[in-house]
């Protein structure tokens, strides 16, 4: 039975920092002298704001940035973000760990500790994620990072922070289309990569009705060698999507709009390879490790002016599918029985409902507030196998080992284990803020976040050849409920000064082991856990706005943390347990430097000291667990981010050169400190001229020094590393 007939077989704050839009360097705002005076406005209290009004740690990569990186996804740029590291593995999973807040640098295993959203709509489900999706950049508005917990108005999954994708939907005021294009070049790569993306805006009634399509596709070149394949550049990536939006302004107080998405990632072999030493891009399996991951999205959304407030509803449905293979063999050799190897495979999806209804006030008067509810439930489903062909024929050729069971209960299809694991959640929540102004200088928010959750688990371990027990758990619907606060102190004397204080909640819900039932001693469910924010800082400009100044200091207290851990058996590696607490302290600085018009130069330092506070048990470890003071897993102490832009707007051609820089330090990859992740430099270039005003062409060289880091690692002796040097040349049209 081949691999391919197994996948049938189995589916049987403070500091607010923005990436400068006209200048694509970090400011809060274009510094005197720029052509474009503008702030930027975000949506991170659920109302439009100037970056320079929101009481928190509000970063805002604009769509200028990201056409001026080069950016494809977000290990492109969410990094230059302050106080963030991105665990770049498999893509589609990868996840994003804003200020330390994660027990793994793989995925956890339960809900992730950054919120993910689409226009204000979740991407992430109240469970275990699927699919994170990584929303390729091209039309795109900004990319919101809202740094600290954000569980009052953004719920759970939100203990470190959140990620707001905000993409540009239908413009009823007129035609516009757009183009991009990119070929480039990765050492040792077998082959080139490429990216084709086109956007069109048609206005069927002017000013009254639009539609907006975008379409993309994009293949990175793999550059890993699996050896045992024979394959040069195995991890190829294949990245199509589909991007739909639908405004209707019938008056001038309603405006109803329709935004659809779906993208796919189809990754042909796994990313990891096997570390040295030396040094090395090389894997071996005996199978490709495939990962095929689709999302797709459909939202409706209503806005409706009723002079003393704004209602806004809106509804989505979010479907996801993710279908995977790991060859176990490479980590416990063939199984003994048959002498063949023994390969994984996992086939999940997932069904999420979303509604949400709030009305917020305008935003004069001294006096401001949002009042919200939201419904949201969750229906999903994963089938894990491990498929070890000839095993049914070993099973009914050796009746006594297996108490005269037939190889076709307890194997079929030579699927030597499978499990089942479902879950059904539902979540009702009353959210809220109001701002008052004390003072004209001075405003105090209060918040807070009353929700109730229902789940109800239920985990398969059907008959298998290894002859553990079947196991059917199906508790009955348990409920979580709580409030979570928010309050934060604002002092602002003028448009260049700023101090407040914050302090903030993010919390996750409790799930289930799936292996529970096949590993002795693992508990059977974990519980919720939670993170509290204490924060402080100021910004302030000066000379003009020639330089601008951010500084942001924080502590979170995380406890009962939901920590991901290894069992010995590589069948059963992951689990989640309870315990312990964490400790995170931290700093973030952030200058903007606008000496000329022509020039801007950035800088953002960040340092992080997150240690666990108490015991964190491990049964499978040495001593019992990991003892206070050790370093979570991925929390560099040091991230630096650097850049220079130099443009020339008024020459021919404008003329633009940008470097930037990027510094991250060691960390440990798991508890243990078996391995350390970082401890690398990666330089980029870009450069581009404009032609006939509306055709831009560039170069661009990431990683230039060809540095070797190691971004992340499941394991101590495996894990995934930074993407050789690339070069390449793209081409960008705007009609407007």
């Amino acid at each position: 039975m081949g691999f391919a007939s197994v996948r049938r077989g189995v589916a049987c704050g403070l500091s607010v920092l923005a990436l400068g839009q006209a200048s694509g360097a970090m400011a809060q705002a274009a510094p005197a002298g720029d052509t474009d005076d503008s702030e930027i406005v975000v949506t991170a209290a659920k109302r439009e704001q100037s970056v320079r009004d929101v009481s928190g740690s509000v970063s805002a990569v604009s769509e200028a940035t990201l056409q001026k990186l080069n950016a494809q996804s977000l290990s492109d740029y969410i990094t230059r973000v302050p106080g963030v590291v991105f665990n770049d593995y498999q893509p589609g999973v990868s996840e994003v760990v804003i200020r330390g807040v994660a027990s793994s640098t793989y995925h956890e295993a339960n809900q992730a500790t950054t919120g993910y959203y689409l226009n204000e709509v979740p991407l992430i489900e109240p469970g275990f994620p699927l699919v994170i999706p990584d929303v390729d950049s091209f039309d795109v508005s900004r990319v919101e990072v809202l740094r600290g917990p954000q569980g009052t108005l953004f719920g759970s999954s939100s203990l470190g922070g959140a990620i707001n994708y905000v993409v540009n939907e239908a413009d009823p005021s007129g035609f516009d289309a757009g183009f991009e294009g990119s070929v480039s070049t990765t050492k040792r790569a077998g082959e080139a990569s490429y990216a084709v993306k086109g956007m069109v805006n048609v206005p069927v009634a002017t000013d009254k009705l639009a539609v907006r399509l975008v379409a993309l596709q994009r293949v990175d070149a793999g550059y890993l060698n699996n050896t045992l394949l024979g394959e040069k550049g195995s991890n190829d990536l294949r990245v199509r999507g589909l991007r739909g939006s639908i405004v209707f302004t019938p008056t001038e107080t309603t405006r109803i709009s329709v935004l659809s998405m779906y993208q796919e990632y189809d990754l042909d072999d796994q990313t990891y390879v096997l570390f040295g030493p030396p040094k090395t891009f090389d894997r071996a399996t005996n199978v490709a490790e495939y990962q095929d991951t689709q999302f797709m999205m459909h939202s409706l959304r209503l806005e409706q002016d009723l002079g003393f407030a704004t209602l806004t509803a809106v509804g989505s449905y979010t479907e996801k599918k993710a279908d995977l293979a790991f060859d176990n063999s490479i980590f416990g050799g063939n199984d003994p029985r048959t002498d063949t190897p023994e390969l994984a495979s996992s086939i999940g999806k997932s069904k999420t409902e979303y509604g949400e209804l709030r009305l917020a006030s305008p935003d004069g008067g001294r006096f401001r507030w949002l009042l919200g509810v939201n419904y949201t439930r969750l229906r999903s489903n994963n089938t894990d196998g491990t498929f070890i062909e000839g095993i049914g024929d070993y099973i009914d050729a050796n009746p006594g080992e297996f108490d005269g069971q037939p190889g076709s209960e307890l194997a079929p299809g030579d699927l030597a284990t499978r499990t089942i694991s479902s879950n059904r959640v539902t979540e009702k929540a009353v959210f809220g803020e109001a701002s008052f102004d004390i003072v004209d200088a001075l405003t105090l928010t209060v918040g807070g976040r009353l929700f109730e959750y229902r789940t109800r688990p239920r985990l398969q371990y059907l008959p298998n050849a290894n002859l553990v027990d079947p196991f059917d758990f199906a508790p009955a619907a348990s409920k979580d409920s709580d409030f979570i606060p928010k309050v934060s102190l604002t002092y602002k004397p003028s448009n260049d000064f700023m101090i407040y204080a914050l302090y903030s909640e993010g919390f996750r819900i409790g799930g289930v082991n799936v292996y529970s039932a096949a590993v002795p001693g693992l508990p059977l469910t974990f519980e919720s856990d939670t993170t509290k924010n204490y924060e402080v800082g100021t910004r302030f400009d000066l000379i003009d706005r020639t330089l601008s100044v951010d500084v942001t200091a924080y502590h979170i207290d995380w406890g009962n943390i939901q920590a991901r851990l290894f069992t010995p058996d590589p069948d059963y590696d992951a689990y989640t347990v309870n315990g312990g607490g964490a400790d995170i302290d931290g700093v973030e600085i952030s200058l903007n430097l606008r000496p000329t018009r022509n020039l801007t130069l950035t800088s953002n330092v960040s340092y992080n000291d997150a240690r666990l506070s108490t015991l964190l048990p491990d049964s499978f470890a040495p001593g019992g667990g990991y003892a206070k003071g050790t370093r979570l897993p991925g929390a560099s102490e040091w991230i630096l981010s650097n850049s220079l832009d130099l443009n020339f707007p008024d020459m021919a051609l404008k003329p633009r050169f940008g470097i930037a820089h990027r510094y991250l330090s060691s960390a440990p990859v798991d508890f243990a400190g078996t391995l350390e992740k970082g401890d690398f430099h990666l330089v980029d270039l870009n450069a581009s001229i404009t032609v006939a005003d509306r055709i831009e062409l560039g170069l661009f060289a990431k990683n230039l020094f060809n540095q070797y880091g190691i971004l992340n690692a499941p394991f101590a002796f495996a894990g995934s590393v930074a993407r050789p040097r690339t070069i390449g040349a793209s081409v960008r049209f705007s009609l407007n």
